[in-house]
């Protein structure tokens, strides 16, 4: 069987004429799942462009892009 092909046993009986497909039961979580890994990947992501930023050479470099900004925004003013 096919992934795609959907089992009368996963549907309820008034949706069988419908052609909507509800999901097996060991899917059901997995929308949510994915949703909090993303979320974790995503705050990952931001405490290492926070970590960068604030020490070493992140500081200077994010330093610099600002005074860039300001002066290119000044400069048209």
């Amino acid at each position: 069987m096919e992934e795609n092909d959907m089992n009368p046993s996963d549907m309820n009986p008034s949706d069988m004429n419908s052609g909507v497909h509800i999901p097996p039961a060991r899917d059901r979580g997995q929308a949510t799942t994915e949703y909090a890994l993303v979320l974790l990947a995503a705050a990952l992501v931001g405490l290492l462009v926070v970590g960068w930023a604030t020490s070493g050479g992140g500081a200077a470099a994010v330093s610099k892009l600002f005074e860039r900004v300001i002066d290119s925004v000044i400069d048209k003013v």
